[in-house]
């Protein structure tokens, strides 16, 4: 079973030793931002840093000109963080030990655009919006997005690519100092406070018959009772059914358009993944997918373990299944169980594994998976 895991170009860029450490991992491959949002990262044996602050969400190497030129609407380049072309001098470090590089693409998350370009911004039934989740209802922002996942996947010196956020976001996220977890919020908690309600899908909900007044308002009374201890958020009456099926249609044919982009911009034999979660209204990272669907789309999927399953039913014999498992102790992760962990995964259905994140993990953690990957088996012959 092949195994790869995230790393950043800062962890890489700079450093000499990183690309013979991380073959000594027993890695068959690296998964290396190339388009990635703000962030404050550890990175605990580079020589010339340790905190690297990622100001806004950006693309780590030169955007094309001619790509962007008269566009309101464009990627960002790194600053400081990441000068240059920090991707291409990763990859090329990277590749040379022998490890296959896929580019690792974050589209619909991006606070600098939602500040920028407020109206871009998915707005809830309460009216806030939110600066962190681009809404991909609006037609901009989807040109946007899929102009993004094409440039930013065909990186020189990448053989894959795997597309993050490739769907709706909406609350679930660490925005600045975060303060939201005052109030517990379960899965429905989420999706309702995630529903957006900007002109684009306040039509979109109109033309599927829902008033989206009414939905809103329907929104604002399942939530009472969690704001008032009451109990948990109740239901949206009629209105649910147009409303879940605009946001599934329009995550779905956002997911075509930019598999097909980079297909078109790639070389034969790029793979494409997506970060992806079976329930098709899921918002974040792990975007929401119809499994038939996305897997008939792309060449696979990477996925939290217990979701692997949902997938491998709908599964072709060449079909990537990668597992994400979290190795970070510190950010609550389990190295120490990444042989148990790693075993369950592929008796899922799990086909590839994908480790989170080499570049933030300690050498403790390291030496860990080092140890797991060795008792597994899979690193070698997966290369």
């Amino acid at each position: 079973m092949r195994t790869g895991a995230f790393v950043y170009p800062w962890d890489v860029d700079g450093d000499p030793a990183a690309p013979e450490l991380l073959t000594g991992l027993g890695l068959a491959q690296v998964t290396l931002a190339a388009a990635y949002h703000s962030t404050r990262a550890l990175t605990p044996r580079h020589p010339a840093h340790r905190v690297v602050t990622a100001e806004h969400a950006a693309v780590l190497y030169p955007p094309d000109p001619d790509r962007w030129a008269d566009r309101p609407l464009r990627p960002y380049p790194a600053g400081r963080w990441a000068p240059g072309d920090s991707f291409g001098r990763a990859a090329e470090a990277l590749a040379a030990t022998g490890l296959e590089v896929h580019s690792w693409v974050v589209l619909a998350h991006n606070s600098r655009l939602g500040a920028e370009h407020p109206e871009t911004s998915v707005v809830n039934a309460y009216g806030d919006r939110y600066p962190w989740a681009p809404c991909i209802g609006r037609p901009e922002v989807r040109a946007l997005l899929v102009d993004l996942a094409a440039e930013a996947a065909v990186r020189p010196g990448a053989t894959a690519t795997e597309l993050e956020s490739c769907g709706w976001y909406g609350l679930a996220h660490l925005h600045a100092h975060d303060k939201t977890g005052g109030v517990a919020l379960g899965e429905r908690e989420q999706y309702l406070m995630s529903l957006c309600f900007c002109a684009s899908c306040r039509e979109g909900y109109a033309d599927g018959g829902a008033d989206p007044d009414e939905l809103a308002a329907a929104v604002r009374r399942a939530l009472e009772p969690v704001w008032t201890g009451a109990g948990p958020a109740g239901g949206l009456g009629a209105s649910e059914g147009p409303a879940l099926a605009w946001r599934a249609a329009t995550a779905r044919t956002l997911q075509e358009d930019a598999v097909a982009a980079v297909r078109a911009a790639a070389p034969p034999g790029f793979r494409v993944l997506l970060h992806a979660d079976p329930d098709p209204y899921r918002c974040g990272a792990d975007a929401g997918t119809d499994p038939a669907h996305v897997l008939g789309l792309a060449d696979g999927v990477v996925a939290r373990p217990p979701r692997v399953g949902d997938f491998a039913a709908h599964a072709r014999p060449a079909t990537v299944l990668a597992a994400n498992l979290s190795v970070v102790a510190g950010m609550g992760g389990a190295p120490d169980r990444l042989t148990d962990d790693a075993e369950r995964a592929r008796d899922a259905g799990a086909t590839e594994l994908r480790l989170y994140h080499a570049g933030l993990a300690s050498d403790e953690d390291l030496t860990a998976v080092r140890t797991a990957l060795r008792k597994l088996g899979w690193a070698v012959s997966g290369r």
